[in-house]
């Protein structure tokens, strides 16, 4: 209801072009089909390519733009396969989270899995010192241990990641090795943009 009023007041601008009425507008950023690309173990498929309008999308969500989590999560939805039922969002740093306002991963999750009758878990608790942006490629490959799962995650559940964008694919390994490690099944995941980064698979 809060957000309702919010919009009334305050209408949604297209990030790019300016129209009133939603936060991305479809002539920016039109429904394509879904980027396909294994990284490691994980068939990762992704809304586009990181440039354009996925990557200004992202890189205002990152900066607190909330409204934008709306269309993406909505997006993401429409990017699932029909087993793709319990989703679990990239956690961001507790800094991240403050200055943001809001877990960007979560939020998306929690919106696609609302877009399309699914189940958002939060079965990941963030644990990492520090953040992945700004690290070259081989520090991120080698980084490990930033994610433990929650001891109520039940044995076999069948996960799928979500986030907002893949490089190397070292997050998404490193999110699925703490998932596996308390019995979940983790093979997909839906983000919404690959980096150029991410044609090179993980070591």
């Amino acid at each position: 209801m809060f957000d309702r009023a919010l919009d009334l007041l305050f209408p949604p601008r297209c990030l790019l072009c300016g129209r009133i009425g939603e936060a991305l507008c479809m002539d920016c950023a039109p429904n394509r089909a879904p980027l396909r690309r294994t990284l490691g173990d994980i068939e990762v498929r992704a809304l586009g390519p990181y440039d354009g309008a996925w990557r200004r999308a992202v890189l205002a969500l990152k900066e607190g733009r909330r409204d934008l989590a709306a269309v993406l999560g909505a997006r993401l939805g429409a990017a699932l396969a029909s087993d793709d039922v319990h989703l679990v969002g990239i956690p961001t740093s507790a800094s991240r989270r403050m200055r943001r306002g809001f877990d960007g991963g979560e939020c998306l999750a929690s919106l696609a899995a609302h877009a399309d009758g699914r189940m958002a878990s939060r079965a990941l608790i963030f644990a990492a010192r520090d953040r992945q942006r700004g690290r070259s490629r081989a520090e991120r490959l080698e980084a490990r241990g930033r994610f433990r799962a929650s001891e109520m995650l039940a044995a076999g559940t069948r996960v799928t990641l979500i986030d907002d964008v893949c490089t190397t694919g070292a997050t998404l390994a490193d999110a699925a090795f703490a998932l596996r490690a308390r019995g979940a099944i983790v093979e997909r995941a839906v983000v919404v943009a690959l980096t150029d980064a991410s044609r090179k698979r993980p070591r």
